[in-house]
């Protein structure tokens, strides 16, 4: 299947209080684009109104941006630049421009006050924002902001896009894998309660796949001559294309998927072998298998998967951000 894992497209919008120099605000963005190493998307539109906010949200969309930064060159518009997290559809950043560029005459922007009052706006408005833990500084200080930031705005992309799907009953005595999924649909988590009867029929349909032979070959290369059961192989195969397949037929109108199956003590019986090696290869893909139903810890493998800079194997080109 297509990568599981979101790749971020990041878009910068600066605001600026109208009573401030505006270009202080402009130049201020133009040096952040400049200091950043990686790819990140150029608002043209600065925000002074409400107006202004809804062009540069219009505008950072078509250019495909799935994540911003809202940058406050100088105090800042407390309305507008709150209403942006309102009107654009993923996460966004709140940082602002620290002083001491040599000119705190025209060249004075307040911002750390603004930031101040931005972030009490956002909270009088419910709205969500990730602030860092100092979110004041020079282009450069910003530009590392702005790489932390990164494999948050894949998280919150990836969970609010992302579909758990389950096989089988959640344990009678594993309090943890029984807790309510109401608190899921409130993360705007889908999930998909299957059985375990439908994952052996599913199963036993992929008998003879035509992929099997490649699969397999590629699981003997991969664990190394002598180090696994020839007689296991075609089943680990047909299994992985299974369940790879049903993520692929049945994740909806969401992006990304992950499992969580029950592994035992009727699987072994049923299928003829653990699934603990095929479970480990999809989530090297992006797409963890949590066991015992764990649906919750499938959600936690997910978000770990995305906020991991390294090591993210099949699932595409890295984003900017990643060492």
């Amino acid at each position: 299947m297509s990568t599981n894992i979101p790749v971020v497209k990041l878009g910068i919008i600066a605001v600026s209080r109208d009573c401030f120099p505006i270009n202080l605000s402009i130049q201020r963005r133009k040096n952040i684009v400049a200091a950043y190493k990686g790819e990140l998307y150029e608002c043209p539109v600065t925000v002074e109104n409400e107006l202004d906010m809804q062009k540069a949200v219009a505008d950072v969309k078509a250019a495909g941006c799935n994540a911003l930064v809202v940058f406050l060159g100088n105090f800042g518009p407390e309305t507008p630049e709150t209403l942006i997290a309102k009107h654009f559809d993923g996460p966004c950043m709140f940082v602002a421009a620290a002083e001491g560029d040599g000119d705190l005459i025209n060249g004075r922007g307040d911002a750390y006050c603004g930031m101040l009052n931005c972030s009490y706006n956002l909270g009088m408005r419910h709205l969500k924002g990730y602030i860092p833990e100092y979110p004041v500084g020079t282009a450069e200080d910003i530009s590392k902001m702005i790489a932390d930031f990164i494999p948050v705005a894949r998280a919150i992309i990836g969970v609010k896009n992302l579909k758990i799907i389950t096989f089988g009953p959640r344990p009678q005595d594993f309090f943890a894998c029984n807790a309510p999924i109401k608190g899921l649909y409130e993360l705007d988590v889908e999930i998909e309660e299957n059985s375990e009867l439908d994952l052996l029929v599913s199963y036993k349909a992929h008998a003879g796949d035509a992929r099997i032979p490649a699969v397999c070959e590629d699981m003997a290369a991969e664990m190394g001559e002598g180090k696994y059961y020839p007689e296991l192989l075609a089943r680990m195969a047909q299994f992985e294309l299974t369940l790879l397949d049903w993520a692929e037929q049945h994740k909806g109108d969401r992006k990304y998927v992950a499992f969580a199956d029950k592994c035992w003590p009727a699987f072994p019986e049923q299928f003829g072998f653990e699934p603990c090696y095929v479970n480990s290869r999809l989530a090297s893909r992006g797409i963890p298998v949590a066991c015992e139903v764990d649906i919750y810890g499938a959600l936690s493998e997910y978000i770990g998967a995305c906020v991991q800079l390294r090591a993210r194997l099949h699932v595409g080109e890295p984003d900017q951000g990643q060492v």
